[in-house]
């Protein structure tokens, strides 16, 4: 028997599993599951006034999955729990709740009825696959950057728009356009040009997940981040317009139109001024 199958078993190791922060990632993988079973509920109904509560329940679910993937990384972080096996188990988690759940409710909230407009019922489908596919290869790239060895001082900025905040404005415009067109007297919304408009920008977002604009990752921010008496106020303000009958429609796709605009911009800002609003909004 040669020396290779002589070793003992004790030399192969179990991949460390944390329970918090990997409770987080099942609760992202989760609320993508129920987005995905949601949608296909709403795809049951001819009538977009009665698919409509299933799409909204989505999208909710959605941003259920944004905020568990930020608790996920931010526990693990600061209980120097990070390791290999949860950076796949949030990928794969990620592939799921922003990659196939937003991918499939625009195609049929959205982009169907530009499919029946042009004559071509798998443009809506081809959409909807290509951001699919940038996004499951951007956190591809993503996990190999991550593996490759680390040097004092690295750029701990994304290279590309994550795939969560990608979905966050997809799922956002959507929430805001479905809210502003639902007609129950409609068998389906009548969106006009935003048909297009959404096309475009899932387009937009497919290169911009694979491309190398650089966007702030905030992964210095934890619980024991300071902050300043203005910020809490923002924050606050943030809070309430969330939670108010009128501006909770408007102020997801804000929040994420911000960040993404912002990864555009900041090649163009100094150096000091980057420096200052990242340490702002840290704060």
């Amino acid at each position: 028997m040669s020396a290779m199958s002589e070793k003992p078993e004790e030399q192969y190791e179990e991949p460390k599993i944390y329970l918090l922060p990997n409770l987080m990632t099942a609760g992202n993988l989760c609320c993508g599951f129920f987005a995905v079973l949601t949608i296909f509920k709403g795809m049951q109904h001819s009538d977009f006034s009665e698919a409509y509560r299933f799409y909204q329940q989505a999208i909710m679910l959605i941003f259920g999955s944004c905020i568990f993937d930020l608790l996920d990384g931010r526990l693990a972080r600061l209980g120097g729990q990070e390791s290999p096996f949860g950076q796949e188990f949030d990928s794969i988690a990620d592939v799921v709740s922003f990659g196939m759940a937003p991918a499939l409710l625009v195609s049929k909230a959205v982009l169907f009825p530009l499919s029946e407009q042009l004559g071509d019922f798998k443009l809506g489908w081809a959409i909807a696959f290509i951001y699919l596919l940038c996004g499951a290869m951007r956190l591809a790239r993503f996990n190999c950057l991550a593996n490759m060895p680390k040097r004092p001082g690295d750029n701990l900025d994304f290279r590309g728009i994550p795939i969560p905040m990608a979905a966050g404005f997809i799922a956002s415009i959507t929430f805001l356009i479905i809210h502003l067109y639902n007609d129950p007297s409609k068998t389906d919304p009548n969106l006009g040009a935003w048909n297009y408009v959404l096309a475009a920008t899932m387009l937009g977002l497919s290169a911009l997940m694979l491309s190398n604009v650089r966007y702030p990752s905030f992964k210095k921010v934890d619980w024991r981040t300071k902050g300043s008496l203005w910020g809490v106020v923002i924050g606050a303000m943030f809070f309430m317009l969330l939670l108010n009958e009128q501006t909770r429609w408007y102020t997801p796709t804000l929040i994420f139109t911000l960040y993404l605009l912002y990864g555009l911009i900041r090649p163009f800002l100094s150096k000091r001024m980057q420096k200052t609003l990242e340490e702002k909004v840290e704060g």
